[in-house]
């Protein structure tokens, strides 16, 4: 009987036993997990800051127009010497105009007629020979035969092309005698005295381009590099493209581009005070980017708004303070409030 109750009182302390040591592990691997995390960190810090916006633009004449006829009609004049240089109100072509010329003969000798009539007309009223009607009548003939003259100048002249302003006259596209009408384009005129730059920024840095900001152009024409000034910027950004238009004029007049050219634009951008991070510290979600801020020992996600960004730096606009705390490293390890252990303190700067 006593060795069966000694053998009874050996299980129940292995029992016992076993169950203290299991919950002495359970305890030792619970403070195992909850062991502070070790990481490098970030102090921010505000450090001067930018950087150069390289944009595609296209080089443009400062006036350019397509030369059409303002009538369909036979060419019976081609006054364009292909490359030339033309004075603004030049003839450059004339279009077949017999009828009008003799409809034009004929309003002036219309006119010649109503004016002596409406002379003698009033030379009568004067001496009170006639009455106010009948000069009145003879004066409406006479205006109305002035207008008749003003309307077939105006048929003339739109048998005619004229430069519209002085520049360099393009290619040819008919040849004298041709049957042209208003779409037919003639030739093309461009003033490229001054050239123009359209190009476009995305809408995150539209807020930083300025009207008279100067930019930088580079061209495999011209591979030296050139200044232009933002002459005016498109109010409405594209809602297609979230791209912002805006065109610069070339300041220097020496240089040589041909318009349609393309070019590649570099404007400086940044300000003076600018919060910088290692772009590895940036976690992306699908909505926002977030970064692991240190505050009293702990980890804390804050979210945050990017700027500029390359390779190795990322420009924070929003969401960071000067005086925070990042973690640099084992960001995957972390999670909200979890302890964190400070190995080193790097500076931003």
């Amino acid at each position: 009987m006593n060795l069966r109750y000694f053998a009874l009182a050996t299980i129940a302390f292995l029992l016992v036993f076993n169950s203290c040591n299991q919950k002495g592990k359970s305890e030792a691997s619970g403070k195992k997990e909850k062991k502070p995390i070790s990481v490098d960190a970030l102090l921010i810090e505000s450090q001067k800051f930018a950087y150069t916006l390289e944009a595609n633009g296209t080089v443009l004449a400062s006036e350019f127009v397509e030369l059409r006829p303002d009538v369909a009609g036979r060419l019976v004049l081609l006054n364009i010497n292909e490359g030339s240089f033309v004075n603004e109100g030049t003839l450059l072509a004339k279009l077949f105009d017999d009828d009008l010329q003799a409809q034009l003969r004929k309003n002036i000798a219309a006119l010649d007629i109503a004016t002596k009539n409406e002379q003698r007309m009033k030379t009568l009223l004067n001496a009170n020979g006639l009455n106010q009607q009948d000069y009145d009548q003879a004066l409406t003939q006479l205006n109305s035969a002035k207008a008749d003259l003003d309307y077939t100048r105006a048929q003339i002249r739109k048998t005619e092309v004229r430069a519209p302003f002085s520049g360099l006259i393009g290619l040819r596209n008919v040849s004298n005698g041709a049957y042209v009408n208003t779409t037919n384009v003639i030739a093309t005129l461009q003033q490229v005295s001054t050239l123009k730059i359209d190009f476009v920024v995305p809408e995150s840095n539209a807020k930083e381009l300025k009207v008279g900001q100067m930019v930088t152009l580079t061209s495999n024409e011209n591979p030296t590099k050139v200044t232009a000034r933002v002459m005016a910027i498109e109010p409405q950004i594209n809602t297609g493209s979230r791209n912002l238009k805006a065109r610069a004029v070339v300041t220097d007049s020496k240089v040589k581009l041909n318009p349609g050219a393309f070019v590649k634009v570099q404007l400086e951008q940044g300000n003076n005070n600018a919060i910088l991070i290692p772009t590895n510290c940036v976690i992306p979600e699908s909505r926002n980017s977030k970064v692991a801020v240190i505050k009293n020992g702990k980890a804390q996600f804050q979210v945050v708004q990017i700027g500029y960004r390359d390779e190795t730096n990322v420009e924070i606009t929003d969401g960071l303070n000067v005086g925070d705390t990042i973690a640099l490293n084992g960001i995957l390890y972390l999670k909200p409030d979890v302890q964190v252990t400070v190995r080193s303190v790097k500076k931003s700067n």
